[in-house]
């Protein structure tokens, strides 16, 4: 019986895997290698910025595409009568994994929790405190939450940037 050795399947796999988020990922400098004659044709000013990642106003669709990469969003619309599309750019955060509010200190231990009553003796003494139940809590989540939001903006009017903003995120 010949044996196959694991490793080279488990090597296979990984690389595989490695490759797909490699070329899943667009860089400046990929996206300058795709789309050459475009690049070519910026002036020297855009050429630098655009290598940069940066942006500034009068600038072409196809430099911003450069420069940013491809929108998540795009908002078709119209500003003083002049066809406008808006370009939105998003980034996922995830919100701090724990509790929610309510915990820590406070009177009988504090936090959300279930009916507080007398159930046993301490020391002789009647012992009164609150069991915590997360399906009572409705601020608990096991799990840390996914927040997607806009982090950049860019306007158009005719093929050129009349706005972009750069925000900051919440978290």
């Amino acid at each position: 019986m010949k044996r196959r050795p694991s490793l080279s399947r488990a090597l296979l796999a990984w690389v595989a895997a490695s490759a797909l988020v490699v070329t899943g990922c667009s860089t400046v400098k990929s996206r300058i290698d795709e789309n050459r004659t475009n690049f070519d044709r910026l002036s020297a000013s855009d050429k630098a910025l655009v290598t940069e990642g940066k942006i500034r106003g009068g600038m072409s669709q196809e430099a911003v595409y450069i420069a940013w990469g491809r929108p998540e969003q795009k908002a078709v619309g119209e500003i003083h009568g002049v066809p406008t599309e808006t370009w939105v750019y998003l980034i996922a955060t995830t919100t701090p994994y724990g509790y929610g509010y309510g915990y820590g200190g406070g009177f009988y231990g504090g936090g959300f929790s279930g009916p507080v009553g007398y159930y046993g003796r301490h020391g002789g003494r009647r012992f009164y405190g609150a069991f915590y139940d997360p399906f009572y809590d409705p601020y608990y989540y096991p799990f840390a939450q996914t927040v997607t939001q806009p982090v950049k903006t860019v306007s158009f009017q005719r093929g050129r940037v009349i706005a972009f903003q750069y925000l900051s995120p919440a978290y």
